[in-house]
């Protein structure tokens, strides 16, 4: 993917949402693309099942008002977070619907009632890429719906902003490469930044290497693309391939990192932790990540 047009940004809490905003104004600025905010306002009718479960019709309709007046303060939130933005953004707002400007950045905002885990990847599949905002450092981000409906539902990349707002530019992109379909698929999705980037590295790790192409090939691969790369091996730090991949970025001053996700099954990772969960808990810069 070397063009963008189309950048979804799910929104379900204010929390980080400054800095969700101000990277995916600038993506769409980089782009000329359109930033689409979708908030995904709970249905409280979803608790009705509830009702077979051995809760009575009174306490099901009292959890039904209970979610509905959560989801309208939470609503209200968002809205009035995305109308401050929007006023200091510098870009147009528009309606939430195609034909989106073409040749300038613009920015919508939309309001679909329903479930996050389904909502969410269906837009996500008719967008160039899915912008996620991070959860707080106390949360657990292997939890958040909306990065894990992105990743196993939408068959597009998903960028997890960083917890503090970044205000420049992408300009050093790193790629992390094990030799996955998962790994390909970020590399496939990070085109667009790689292909104006200032520098590109290629970060590999014998640890981390599974049965595939090797970074040498990755470099070739994106000479084709008019991409010059360079190619790094790292080393796990404390064995932990995570930990080394970051202190890798780090060293070479990467404000981008792209890498395949859960090549193991997600449970697998949940319980065992993995490059994927660390990178996730620990990353300091926008990850993009496919699988």
């Amino acid at each position: 993917m070397k063009e963008v047009r189309k950048i979804l940004l799910p929104i379900s809490s204010v929390r980080n949402v400054e800095a969700a905003f101000i990277l995916g104004r600038n993506m769409a600025r980089r782009f000329n693309a359109h930033l689409a905010v979708l908030h995904v306002s709970p249905d409280g009718r979803d608790i009705a099942p509830l009702a077979g479960e051995g809760l009575t019709g009174g306490m099901v309709e009292e959890l039904m008002s209970a979610a509905e007046r959560e989801g309208s303060k939470r609503t209200r939130d968002v809205h009035h977070a995305f109308e401050a933005f929007a006023e200091r953004s510098g870009i147009a707002v528009v309606a939430p619907r195609i034909p989106f400007p073409q040749e300038e950045a613009s920015m919508s905002f939309n309001i679909i009632k329903g479930s996050e885990s389904e909502v969410v990847p269906w837009h996500a599949r008719l967008s160039d890429f899915t912008l996620v905002p991070h959860p707080d450092s106390g949360d657990e981000i292997s939890s958040s719906e909306a990065l894990h409906a992105v990743l196993f539902d939408s068959g597009r990349p998903a960028v997890i902003a960083p917890r503090e707002p970044m205000t420049h530019m992408v300009k050093r992109v790193a790629i992390a490469w094990n030799g996955t379909a998962e790994a390909a698929s970020a590399l496939r999705g990070v085109l667009a930044w790689a292909s104006t980037a200032e520098r590109v590295r290629v970060l590999h790790c014998g640890d981390y290497q599974r049965r595939g192409p090797t970074g040498r090939e990755v470099v070739d691969y994106l000479s084709m693309h008019n991409i010059t790369a360079d190619r790094v091996e790292f080393s796990p730090v404390d064995r932990d391939v995570g930990r080394g991949l970051l202190t890798a970025c780090q060293d070479f001053g990467a404000d981008m990192l792209a890498m395949g996700a859960y090549s193991h099954s997600r449970l697998r990772q949940l319980i065992l932790g993995g490059v994927t969960r660390h990178v996730l808990e620990e990353a300091t810069l926008p990850v993009i990540m496919s699988r």
